[in-house]
Protein backbone atom coordinates (compact mmCIF):
# COMPACT_ATOMS: atom_id res chain seq x y z
CA UNK A 1 0.00 0.00 0.00
CA UNK A 2 1.09 3.58 -1.19
CA UNK A 3 0.03 5.83 1.47
CA UNK A 4 1.75 9.48 1.03
CA UNK A 5 1.28 10.39 4.58
CA UNK A 6 2.95 7.75 6.16
CA UNK A 7 5.67 7.88 3.44
CA UNK A 8 6.07 11.33 3.44
CA UNK A 9 6.72 10.97 7.58
CA UNK A 10 9.45 8.10 6.54
CA UNK A 11 11.19 9.45 3.49
CA UNK A 12 10.54 13.28 4.07
CA UNK A 13 8.69 15.38 1.44
CA UNK A 14 11.96 15.95 -0.21
CA UNK A 15 12.04 12.57 -1.82
CA UNK A 16 8.59 11.43 -1.43
CA UNK A 17 8.10 11.04 -5.14
CA UNK A 18 11.24 9.48 -6.23
CA UNK A 19 10.40 6.67 -3.17
CA UNK A 20 6.96 6.48 -3.98
CA UNK A 21 7.88 5.85 -7.71
CA UNK A 22 10.55 2.95 -6.20
CA UNK A 23 7.72 1.46 -4.90
CA UNK A 24 5.73 1.13 -7.98
CA UNK A 25 8.52 -0.23 -9.95
CA UNK A 26 9.76 -2.73 -7.37
CA UNK A 27 6.23 -3.81 -6.64
CA UNK A 28 5.64 -4.39 -10.55
CA UNK A 29 8.97 -6.19 -10.93
CA UNK A 30 8.23 -8.85 -8.02
CA UNK A 31 4.42 -9.16 -9.55
CA UNK A 32 3.24 -7.62 -6.58
CA UNK A 33 0.01 -5.89 -5.94
CA UNK A 34 -0.22 -2.05 -5.22
CA UNK A 35 -2.50 -0.39 -3.37
CA UNK A 36 -2.89 3.53 -4.56
CA UNK A 37 -4.33 5.07 -1.43
CA UNK A 38 -2.90 8.73 -1.18
CA UNK A 39 -6.26 10.92 -0.12
CA UNK A 40 -7.88 10.09 -3.70
CA UNK A 41 -10.19 12.34 -4.66
CA UNK A 42 -11.08 12.70 -0.81
CA UNK A 43 -12.52 15.91 -1.08
CA UNK A 44 -14.57 15.38 -4.19
CA UNK A 45 -15.88 12.24 -2.12
CA UNK A 46 -16.28 14.71 1.17
CA UNK A 47 -17.63 17.94 -0.42
CA UNK A 48 -18.63 17.43 -4.01
CA UNK A 49 -15.72 19.05 -5.34
CA UNK A 50 -11.74 17.25 -6.02
CA UNK A 51 -8.95 19.74 -6.02
CA UNK A 52 -6.33 19.64 -9.10
CA UNK A 53 -3.77 18.03 -6.95
CA UNK A 54 -6.36 14.55 -6.14
CA UNK A 55 -6.99 14.57 -9.57
CA UNK A 56 -3.62 14.20 -11.03
CA UNK A 57 -3.40 11.71 -7.58
CA UNK A 58 -5.91 9.56 -9.31
CA UNK A 59 -4.28 9.59 -12.45
CA UNK A 60 -1.25 8.29 -11.23
CA UNK A 61 -3.40 5.37 -9.62
CA UNK A 62 -3.84 3.59 -12.67
CA UNK A 63 -0.23 1.94 -12.34
CA UNK A 64 -1.78 0.27 -9.22
CA UNK A 65 -4.26 -2.85 -8.90
CA UNK A 66 -6.24 -1.18 -6.53
CA UNK A 67 -7.24 2.29 -5.75
CA UNK A 68 -8.46 3.36 -2.39
CA UNK A 69 -11.18 5.97 -1.97
CA UNK A 70 -12.56 7.31 1.66
CA UNK A 71 -16.78 7.34 2.40
CA UNK A 72 -17.83 10.11 1.85
CA UNK A 73 -21.88 11.91 1.34
CA UNK A 74 -20.33 12.01 -2.62
CA UNK A 75 -18.41 8.94 -2.43
CA UNK A 76 -21.00 7.31 -5.76
CA UNK A 77 -19.53 10.83 -7.89
CA UNK A 78 -16.39 9.90 -6.74
CA UNK A 79 -16.33 6.37 -7.95
CA UNK A 80 -17.75 7.61 -11.35
CA UNK A 81 -14.95 10.14 -11.31
CA UNK A 82 -11.98 7.90 -10.59
CA UNK A 83 -13.82 5.20 -13.07
CA UNK A 84 -13.43 7.67 -16.14
CA UNK A 85 -10.14 9.38 -15.43
CA UNK A 86 -8.27 5.82 -14.77
CA UNK A 87 -10.26 4.10 -18.26
CA UNK A 88 -8.24 7.56 -19.93
CA UNK A 89 -5.08 7.37 -18.43
CA UNK A 90 -4.95 3.92 -19.23
CA UNK A 91 -3.74 4.41 -22.64
CA UNK A 92 -1.07 6.69 -21.79
CA UNK A 93 0.92 4.60 -19.45
CA UNK A 94 1.07 1.75 -21.78
CA UNK A 95 2.85 3.85 -24.68
CA UNK A 96 5.13 6.00 -22.12
CA UNK A 97 6.00 3.58 -19.75
CA UNK A 98 9.18 4.84 -16.87
CA UNK A 99 12.75 2.88 -17.26
CA UNK A 100 13.61 1.07 -13.84
CA UNK A 101 17.44 2.76 -12.96
CA UNK A 102 19.17 2.25 -10.15
CA UNK A 103 17.33 2.40 -6.66
CA UNK A 104 18.96 5.02 -4.66
CA UNK A 105 16.20 5.77 -2.49
CA UNK A 106 17.75 3.81 0.48
CA UNK A 107 21.61 4.70 -0.25
CA UNK A 108 23.52 7.91 1.28
CA UNK A 109 23.96 8.99 -2.30
CA UNK A 110 21.52 11.93 -3.70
Amino acid sequence: MIARGDLGVEAGWERLAEVQEEILWLCEAAHVPVIWATQVLDSLAGSGVPTRAEVTDAAAGERAECVMLNKGPHIEEAIEALDDILRRMHGHLEKKRPLLRRLRAWSHES
